[in-house]
């Protein structure tokens, strides 16, 4: 079961969810569990998983255009077919540049190019690392080239280097409802979306739940910080017959563990019940 945690709102508390959950189901006899962290900007699941082993580490590259002036007969083709942008001719200077920043590697400019003008090689898009984290579990971060764009592109490359013989894969997913989001929550079978009781989350809520809907995804909430704020999100789930997995309460004690680094062996064990709670739910469904 393939099972994506997101929030529109970043500091939410959805990577705190995603590491937990998966150091849950890494405790239950038979679930052989995957994490995968796709936020690719700013990848942070790892500083969570103390006891681990690199498996191995990989650079990720993309296939960049380059235009032979010699042989090109600027004839813009290759310009008119870019749907980023990414090609600037200019005639009579006898320029044709790629704006490598811009290019999303697709391959059009060749297809275009009747003249042979055009090839590829490859451009670093950023790192790929696997660690063993128990005999039957492992964990995948996406780390993005600083200054790069192209999250969607990396993201992409790194779920599909993802096997298919765990029980349980847990995709975390950037924060935002951008294309990095629908790349990560694409093609999975359930999706947590954690938020907190506050306006700024009750408004990206509202909007996380919309491109779910379009991707017609089965999906439920985390309130996270529950006590504080207003009512209103619970009254957004309620009059939209959404479901409610579970609301983990404000606890300075849990603030702590989490800025320690630890998870779910260190927090309350009312919490900790939450978690079991939301695990058992999301079981229930698969």
């Amino acid at each position: 079961m393939q099972i994506a945690v997101a929030s529109g709102k970043g500091g939410t508390g959805k990577t705190t969810v995603s590491v937990n959950l998966f150091h849950y189901f890494n405790n239950m006899a038979g679930i052989k569990t995957l994490l995968v962290d796709c936020d690719v900007e700013e990848p942070n699941a790892l500083f969570f998983i103390k006891l681990k082993q690199l498996k191995y580490e990989r650079p990720v590259y993309r296939l960049v255009p380059d235009i032979d002036i010699n042989a090109c007969t600027f004839c813009k083709k290759c310009s008119e077919w870019c749907a980023f942008n990414a090609i600037t001719i200019i005639a009579s200077q006898k320029i044709a540049e790629v704006h490598n920043d811009l290019c999303h590697s697709c391959g059009a400019c060749l297809e275009a190019c009747k003249e042979n003008a055009i090839s590829e090689f490859p451009s670093l898009l950023g790192h790929l690392s696997c660690y063993v984290v128990e005999p039957d579990s492992e964990f995948i971060e996406g780390r993005l080239k600083i200054g790069s764009s192209l999250q969607t592109m990396l993201i992409k490359q790194v779920k599909e280097a993802v096997p298919n013989d765990y029980s349980i894969i847990l995709f975390d997913a950037p924060p935002g409802t951008s294309c990095p989001v629908v790349q990560t929550i694409s093609g999975t079978d359930y999706v947590i979306v954690v938020t907190e009781p506050t306006p700024f989350g009750l408004h990206d809520l509202k909007l996380t739940v919309e491109v779910i809907k379009q991707l017609s995804i089965p999906f439920g909430v985390i309130i996270n910080k529950a006590d504080y704020g207003t009512t209103e999100v619970k009254e957004y789930l309620k009059l939209n017959e959404i479901c409610l997995l579970g609301e983990i309460p404000f606890s300075k004690e849990y603030a702590q563990a989490y800025s320690n680094g630890d998870i779910l062996d260190d927090i309350p064990l009312e919490i900790l019940s939450i978690y079991r709670q939301i695990a058992n739910e999301i079981l229930t469904f698969a």
